[in-house]
């Protein structure tokens, strides 16, 4: 059989991904659902085992298909000017919950004057993805840093973690596909050792390399390179001295870096102590170091740094007299903003509060699913429910169209693959006649070419099955949360 007969197309591909990623997705939402029912501890450990065992395939099967894919023609790399700190902060934002459910510090930061880049954008936060979700898989305690920093005509992006790091012997040869290392130390590559294989093509294909190091922390130091420069630093908060107290070296690290990068002087504490004993303009305290003493006991303007987790913390907090508060992982703009307040520098309005804790009213709202696999089915119509939205449900691209047609919508949930008329078609006729409700691609399809044909289609944005609660919630609170068909609702922070 020749070559030319025994290659795979893209077409091929994309069919072979849906018919893996479908059944495997329904395992997984239903062991999600599970999870959320009455259990012994016993049966509770069994699903764990379940998910986590699921998960680790469904990483495998995106891991070869996504290999055979890159491997089935050339790279295409589609360059474009972007902000590189919402790069980050996305990123970070998104593999936060794992993180944070594992106990772990996770942060972000770039260094003075980088905000713009030009390159793929999509392709990156793959590359930054796969480095901070394996960083993520093989820390048990401590913490994961991203940063970006200029070198020459280049700017590095690094994920440093503090795991169990990879041997001397075995950095050369991580990138290379299907490597395996010697049994002692296979678990920390994980995989089928694609993963980073990948990430190699897509940043070559980007004109830039990648490369590993240890880590500050203790672990390893995944980094990418790609060309550009750093522009002005932004100097919100020059002339400032700003002390960041937390046990969390990673935590530290990234608001350390987060105040250099607003022009401001960060001084790392690990104890309450230390704060009192620093002289400071503002100190960032985490929540862990706080207690039940005032905050004027700190002897500076105090911010607390919370998990979105404590968000029921915050009324206490301000009650101790407190300055505010920042989540983590932190943004740098909130960060430059909160210190300014808490110094009494003017603002045009009070700051929002955060999106990550402060979640809109959604209860109402209406939503239209288009999902032809009856577990996935199940899965989207339980989840929109436990949010308080009123579902309707159809099995087909036709029926989509004739449904958003009849009636108002909030928000359509459209999977990519149906019977009669694909979502991707579906959404073009809806926007060719004239429809404006937001459209979110629902599909199994994780790859970033398949991202960027839903979005080429008329869709707003993407969601990757199996649907994990907080991904739906972000999406709703983002599309749905203002209303299209009544005025928005916004709940408000208690106190």
């Amino acid at each position: 059989m020749s070559a030319r007969q025994t290659a795979i197309t893209a077409e091929q591909l994309a069919s072979l991904s849906h018919e893996f990623r479908t059944p495997l997705n329904g395992v997984l939402g239903m062991a999600q659902l599970l999870a959320g029912t009455r259990l012994t501890a016993e049966q509770q450990s069994y699903v764990s085992a379940l998910a986590e065992s699921g998960q680790h395939l469904l990483g495998l099967v995106n891991e070869v298909l996504d290999f055979a894919k890159l491997g089935a023609g050339r790279i295409e790399t589609q360059a474009a000017e972007f902000d590189l700190e919402d790069l980050l902060r996305q990123v970070a934002e998104l593999v936060a919950p794992r993180a944070h459910e594992k106990g772990l510090e996770i942060g972000w930061a770039a260094a003075p004057g980088l905000s713009r880049l030009t390159t793929d954008e999509g392709r990156l936060r793959q590359v930054l993805l796969n480095f901070l979700g394996n960083a993520v898989k093989f820390t048990q305690a401590g913490g994961v840093l991203l940063t970006a920093e200029p070198r020459g005509g280049a700017i590095r992006f690094t994920v440093a973690d503090s795991g169990p790091g990879v041997p001397a012997a075995d950095r050369a040869r991580v990138f290379e596909p299907f490597v395996q290392t010697d049994p002692a130390h296979a678990h920390q590559l994980g995989g089928a050792g694609l993963g980073l294989a990948i990430a190699q093509r897509l940043a070559e294909a980007m004109g830039g390399a990648v490369g590993l190091d240890a880590s500050p922390l203790g672990g390893a130091a995944f980094w990418v390179e790609l060309p550009g420069r750093a522009g002005v630093p932004d100097q919100a908060l020059a002339g400032r001295r700003v002390v960041v107290a937390s046990a969390r070296p990673a935590l530290r690290d990234a608001a350390a870096r987060q105040v250099a990068a607003s022009g401001g002087e960060a001084v790392q504490v690990a104890s309450r102590a230390e704060a009192v004993a620093a002289a400071a303009d503002v100190i960032l305290i985490d929540e862990a170091l706080i207690g039940e003493a005032p905050a004027a006991a700190l002897g500076a303007p105090a911010i607390v740094l919370l998990s979105p987790a404590e968000r029921d913390r915050i009324a206490a907090r301000r009650r101790q007299g407190f300055e505010g508060y920042l989540i983590k992982p932190l943004r740098r703009r909130s960060l430059a903003e909160r210190i300014g307040l808490a110094l009494g520098q003017a603002a045009e309005a009070a700051p929002e509060e955060d999106d990550r804790i402060v979640q809109a009213e959604l209860s109402g709202r209406r939503v239209l699913l288009a999902e032809d696999d009856p577990i996935s089915a199940i899965l989207a119509r339980t989840l929109l429910a436990r949010e308080g939205c009123e579902v309707d449900h159809v099995a087909n691209g036709e029926a989509a169209v004739e449904a958003a047609a009849a009636g108002a919508y909030d928000l359509i949930l459209m999977d990519v693959r149906m019977p009669r008329l694909s979502g991707m078609e579906a959404a073009r006729r809806l926007r060719a006649q004239g429809a404006a409700t937001p459209i979110v691609a629902l599909t199994a399809d994780a790859f970033e070419d398949d991202r960027r044909a839903c979005l080429a289609a008329g869709m707003d944005d993407f969601l990757v099955k199996p649907l994990a609660p907080e991904a739906l919630r972000g999406v709703l609170t983002r599309w749905a949360a203002d209303g299209w068909t009544r005025p928005a609702a916004h709940a408000k922070l208690a106190g």
